[in-house]
């Protein structure tokens, strides 16, 4: 079992349950500490003219709003700062302060040692993240990413930006790849779970065969 997967409880004793209320998990000593005490956190208002490299980024799955002010050595291009706020839950606060000082510590990543953390990464420093919490980490990794990208577009290296195109799955519900995605961080690995969430293929059957292999990259790249 990888590092970054949590074991479940029976019933609500843990400090994150289920939907369905059968099963929680505890977070880990590593999270608590790094809720309770943030690393790296931006407490007052950030002077944006102070940093070089700003993301921002959004998850739909709980509503978190994560954004991250970098100052980016010019010549090369290793973070020697990354400051951070969130307005979310716990596991976004936790994620984000490691992945503080993942990217800082022994002096500093580069952006492209920074770019190749995944999410998995940041859920083994914290000794792991319970199943509904795993977007968490997914969402501290793209603002991540939208900040380097920021970067090169500040320095015109626009060869060196990645984006993340979304693309429509279903026409006729408007369901995208990302609509898919977040299903299954939320939890849904198969397609009939899918479906419920994001109704995806429900007027449209032709689309279920790609849908279907989306969950299954989605699963294994996440969950693999």
């Amino acid at each position: 079992m990888s590092s970054h997967k949590q074991e479940s409880e029976k019933g609500t004793k843990g400090d994150v349950s289920s939907h369905d209320k059968t099963k929680s998990w505890f977070y880990t000593d590593v999270v608590k500490e790094h809720f309770f005490n943030p690393q790296n956190f931006m407490h007052e208002d950030a002077n944006e003219e102070d940093y070089n490299a700003i993301g921002k980024v959004g998850s739909p799955a709980c509503g978190d709003e994560l954004r991250v002010w970098m100052n980016v050595d010019p010549e090369t291009e290793i973070i020697k700062e990354f400051k951070w706020k969130t307005f979310g839950c716990g596991s976004a606060i936790a994620s984000t302060s490691i992945a503080s000082v993942m990217v800082t510590e022994n002096g500093g990543m580069t952006l492209e040692q920074a770019r190749k953390i995944k999410p998995q990464d940041i859920m083994e420093r914290l000794g792991g993240l319970p199943q509904r919490k795993f977007h968490c980490s997914v969402l501290c990794d793209k603002a991540m990413r939208d900040a380097i990208n920021d970067f090169y577009r500040r320095t015109d290296q626009f060869d060196k930006m990645v984006v993340e195109a979304t693309r429509i799955i279903d026409p006729v519900s408007k369901v995208t790849d990302h609509d898919i995605e977040e299903a299954v961080l939320e939890g849904a690995h198969t397609l009939e779970l899918v479906q419920q969430k994001t109704k995806v293929g429900i007027g449209n059957p032709g689309c279920l065969p790609a849908v279907e292999e989306l969950i299954r990259f989605y699963k294994d790249k996440y969950f693999g």
